[in-house]
C-alpha cells in the first residue's frame, strides 16, 4: 500500500498543471467565489481560528483590540492558505475519494494552478501581516505551520506512511501557540500544553474517521493506519493515545491555566472521550467509529471552552 501511494505522487502518474475534466468550471461570479472559500477549508479553518483565538486570550497580558484582530485573521488565512495548497497537490487522489471528490478541483470547476496561486499568495500575505503588525515570533511559528502542513505533511508524509497523522499533526496543533505568542512575543509551558493537548488529540480523532471511510482511502492509494495495519490495530492505537492525552488535558490544572474545578470538569471529559475509545475497541461495526469521531471535533471544543471560562470566570471566585 505504501509503495502505490508513493507511485501515485510521481510526476509520470500526472500532471499537476492540467485542469481535471471531470465537468466544465461554474459560471456566475457567486458560484466561483464559493468554490474560492471551499479550497481553504472552512471547517479546519475554523478550528484553527478558534484555538489561535484561545491561546491569545489564555496569554498573560493583552493586544490591543486592532492588533489581536490582525492576528487571529493571519492565523485564520494562513490555515487556509496552506489547506489551498494542500488541495492543489492533492486533487488526484480527492478525486477518488467520495468524501471528497466534489471539491472545486476534482469537479473541475477551477483550474489547479488557480489553487496553488492563491495559496502561495495568502501564506506570504499572511506571515508578512504577522511580522509587520504582531510580532516576529507569531509569524515565524505561523511559516512554521505552513511550512510543515505543506512540505511534512501534504508532500512528504501523507501518501508514504500510516504515521502520516501523527506527525503531521504538528501543524493544526500550532495554533494555539501561535496565538500565546501574538499576545506575548514569547513561548512558555503553557502554550506547549495547548499544543500537546491537541498533537495527542489528532492521532484517535482521525483513525476514528479512517475506521469507517477505509474504504476511500484505500482507493485513493493512502496509507491509513487501517488500510495498513488492520482495524484491530487502528482501535488499540485509538485507544492507547486517548489514554495518553487523558493527563495531558488535565496538565493546565497543575500550571495554574484552571482551577481545580477546571481540572476536574476536564478529568471528566477525558474519561469521556475514553469511554467513547473502548467502545471503538470493542466494536465490529462502522457507526461507533463514526460517533466516536464527531465526538472528537466536540471534545476538543469543550476542553478549550472549559479554559476559557475558567480562566475568565474564577478571577471573581477567588
Amino acid at each position: 500500500m505504501t509503495e502505490h501511494a508513493t507511485d501515485i505522487s510521481t510526476p509520470e502518474a500526472r500532471d499537476r498543471n492540467a485542469a481535471p475534466a471531470a465537468e466544465p468550471a461554474l459560471a456566475g461570479g457567486h458560484k466561483r467565489l464559493v468554490d474560492y472559500a471551499l479550497l481553504l477549508k472552512p471547517r479546519v479553518m475554523s478550528l484553527v481560528l478558534f484555538t489561535g483565538f484561545a491561546g491569545l486570550l489564555l496569554a498573560p497580558g493583552s493586544l490591543d483590540p486592532a492588533t489581536a484582530l490582525i492576528a487571529i485573521i493571519a492565523i485564520a488565512v494562513g490555515a487556509g492558505a496552506s489547506g489551498a495548497i494542500n488541495m492543489w497537490y492533492d486533487r488526484d487522489i480527492d478525486g477518488r475519494m467520495e468524501r471528497t471528490m466534489d471539491r472545486p478541483l476534482p469537479a473541475g470547476r477551477l483550474h489547479p494552478v488557480q489553487a496553488l496561486w492563491l495559496g502561495i499568495v495568502l501564506s506570504v500575505l499572511s506571515v508578512g501581516v504577522m511580522a509587520y503588525w504582531v510580532n516576529m515570533m507569531a509569524a515565524l511559528l505561523l511559516t512554521v505551520t505552513i511550512a510543515f502542513y505543506v512540505f511534512i505533511y501534504t508532500i512528504w508524509l501523507k501518501r508514504r506512511t500510516p504515521q502520516n497523522i501523527v506527525i503531521g499533526g504538528a501543524s493544526g496543533a500550532l495554533p494555539p501557540m501561535i496565538g500565546w505568542a501574538a499576545a506575548t512575543g514569547g513561548i512558555s509551558i503553557e502554550p506547549i500544553l495547548l499544543f500537546a493537548i491537541i498533537f495527542l488529540w489528532t492521532p484517535p480523532h482521525f483513525w476514528a474517521l479512517a475506521l469507517y471511510r477505509s474504504g476511500d482511502y484505500e482507493r485513493a492509494g493512502v496509507p491509513m493506519l487501517p488500510v495498513v495495519s488492520g482495524e484491530g490495530s487502528t482501535k488499540k492505537q485509538i485507544l492507547a493515545y486517548t489514554i495518553i492525552l487523558s493527563p495531558v488535558v488535565v496538565a493546565p490544572a497543575l500550571v495554574g491555566m484552571t482551577s481545580l474545578a477546571g481540572g476536574a470538569i476536564l478529568a471528566a471529559l477525558s474519561l469521556w472521550f475514553i469511554y467513547h475509545a473502548v467502545r471503538v475497541y470493542r466494536c465490529d461495526d462502522f457507526e461507533t467509529p463514526r460517533r466516536m469521531f464527531r465526538y472528537s471535533i466536540l471534545h476538543l471544543f469543550f476542553i478549550f471552552l472549559v479554559l476559557l471560562g475558567d480562566h475568565f470566570i474564577a478571577p471573581y471566585f477567588a
